[in-house]
């Protein structure tokens, strides 16, 4: 992914108000983030821990969508991320879900995934993070082919946010 900068970020949100793509916290770190093992930059909001934020390159334009971490109780088995893949013990798995682009959105309609709750699955994709012994299986397909399965999913919840 090339790098990214604060007012672009802020441009991207579909399914957020001028003001609420304002107001959210961006990463401070922007030119420190290892932008050449990203396939989408996610992060969660320091300050509210159930606000999260994914923006990705779709080629033609920049996609960013707010996203909310559902609460709950930590469990013991183990859950796997919908998009890299990724099994996580524990709360590492978390249901975000994306209040849908539009009138729809404002209707207080959304839709949501089961994802790795820090937003890091291309770094998982290419160990560079773990997320413990197990964690990842070894796959039969490359590298590549991992990556564009997950930016197919990650695509493919964008249309339905924004459906």
């Amino acid at each position: 992914m090339k790098p990214l900068t604060e007012p672009q970020i802020r441009a991207s949100f579909v399914n957020s108000t001028k003001g609420e793509a304002k107001r959210m916290h961006v990463p401070r770190d922007l030119g420190d983030l290892p932008w050449d093992d990203l396939d989408f930059l996610g992060w969660r909001d320091p300050a509210a821990p159930d606000r999260a934020y994914l923006v990705i390159d779709l080629g033609e334009r920049l996609v960013g969508i707010a996203l909310r971490r559902a609460t709950q109780a930590g469990h013991a088995r183990k859950t796997m991320c919908a998009w890299c893949l990724t099994t996580h013990q524990g709360d590492g798995v978390s249901l975000m879900t994306a209040r849908k682009a539009g009138k729809s959105g404002q209707q207080g309609n959304s839709v949501g995934a089961y994802v790795c709750a820090d937003l890091a699955c291309s770094l998982y994709l290419r160990g560079k993070k773990s997320a413990g012994p197990g964690s990842r299986f070894k796959e039969a397909i490359s590298l590549d082919d991992q990556v564009a399965r997950m930016v197919a999913g990650i695509t493919a919840f964008l249309g339905r946010v924004n459906s």
